[in-house]
């Protein structure tokens, strides 16, 4: 009898639409289960419970957090959870092997049964909707990164369905908020922005932000010439080839049903393979959401897929140039100060039919590139660029990075955790 349930719920699963009510009839035990469960398991004043992109991986604000932590001291007597979705990946146990650190699965039972039981939350996404913030737990929401696209309630009603799909997406970031008890920022203009796309005054939770500064940007400050080369001899690339590094971001209209978000890389990569291939290697970064692969063939030569590896810190720090679009990894990487293309081949379309931006694009630092051919001949004269771009560059780290350092963890985990 087992084997045939077994049998029915392996097809059921390859079904995008029977998948979805698995999913949904999972969650709602889960739920039951978590409400029941929270009440009796008492909370561990000194358990801090670490998630980074929704169990993905080991990155950003809560990696530099735990790690500042697990350093100090102070913290020697904490007991530390990160969660993963496969606990059992070689890279995972490699990182942890040997610290006083418990991995956990995601969503599973014993999951939900650590959220119940740790006194502080470090997250820089979202933790399930029934997960409830006990009144003495600590929710310390990292977010990662500042935005350039409006978030949550500064997203205006566009196309069909979208008052509803609008009022859904009100609903979770009210939702999320209502949890939070800190909220980090690097800036008051990044302060801001979440303040209103979390409808923070509204809820009555405008001073949760801690604005101290990004924890993930202590690591570009504090590298070495030794570390770069250890980073590219890790990646297979020699070490004396300049590297570039595209990052675009995910689109809300590129979205195939049961597949996920897709995305068009946008250029032509034989063509800057037979340009710059003797000179460069360039890194393809693609954002979380993203489901489909590329097809590298006849440049993995040239190009690396790096959409899986967990430090994008150490990606920055190995790149002369950035080549983005609409993605908030440029805040981070102008700490650097090293050259930034922004390819914005869809601007006009992105900016009118999905989603607006915070700041104005003549801020930006670096320029604004619409076709492939103008992108190519930008990274063959990327020394003239980086002159013609250097008063706005340094205006633009004035305003939206002044409070980035080495330090940034410290002064966070001192704010955060007691």
């Amino acid at each position: 009898m087992n084997f045939i349930k077994k049998i029915i719920k392996t097809l059921l699963a390859k079904n995008y639409f029977s998948n979805n009510i698995l999913e949904k009839v999972k969650t709602y035990r889960l739920n039951k289960y978590y409400k029941k469960m929270s009440k009796k398991v008492p909370v561990d004043e000194k358990m801090v419970i670490f998630e980074a992109f929704f169990a993905k991986k080991y990155a950003c604000s809560p990696k530099a957090i735990y790690e500042y932590m697990l350093s100090d001291p102070k913290y020697k007597d904490f007991k530390f959870v990160w969660v993963f979705r496969d606990i059992d990946d070689p890279e995972i146990k490699k990182i942890f092997k040997g610290k006083r650190t418990i991995l956990l699965r995601y969503k599973t039972k014993k999951y939900y049964r650590f959220y119940a039981r740790a006194k502080y939350w470090v997250t820089n996404a979202r933790v399930p909707d029934c997960i409830v913030k006990k009144p003495e737990q600590v929710y310390i929401q990292c977010w990662h990164g500042t935005p350039l696209k409006k978030l949550g309630w500064d997203i205006e009603v566009k196309g069909n369905n979208a008052m509803s799909s609008n009022k859904e997406v009100r609903r979770q970031y009210n939702h999320d908020a209502s949890r939070y008890t800190y909220m980090l920022s690097p800036s008051r203009f990044c302060s801001e922005k979440l303040t209103s796309a979390f409808n923070l005054k509204a809820l009555g939770k405008e001073n949760i932000i801690v604005e101290k500064g990004y924890p993930r940007n202590d690591e570009l400050f504090t590298f070495d010439n030794d570390k770069v080369n250890a980073i590219k001899d890790e990646l297979g690339i020699p070490r004396d080839k300049k590297v570039i590094l595209y990052a675009p971001t995910w689109r809300d209209n590129q979205h195939k049903l049961g597949v996920g978000y897709t995305f068009d890389i946008g250029i032509d990569l034989k063509k800057l393979k037979t340009l710059y291939g003797d000179e460069y290697v360039i890194l393809m970064r693609m954002h979380y959401l993203i489901a489909n692969q590329m097809n590298l063939h006849g440049v993995s030569d040239f190009a690396v897929d790096v959409s899986s590896y967990n430090n994008v810190n150490d990606l920055y720090i190995i790149s002369d140039i950035l080549i983005t679009d609409y993605s908030s990894v440029f805040f981070d990487y102008a700490n650097l100060k090293r050259p930034i293309l922004f390819y914005m081949y869809d601007l006009d379309t992105y900016q009118n039919n999905t989603r607006d931006f915070y700041i104005s694009l003549d801020e930006l630092p670096g320029p604004i590139i619409k076709e492939a051919d103008e992108l190519s001949d930008a990274i063959g004269n990327i020394d003239s660029i980086s002159e013609q771009y250097k008063e706005k560059y340094k205006a633009f780290n004035d305003k939206f990075n002044y409070l980035d350092d080495a330090d940034s963890s410290k002064r966070v985990v001192e704010t955060c955790i007691k």
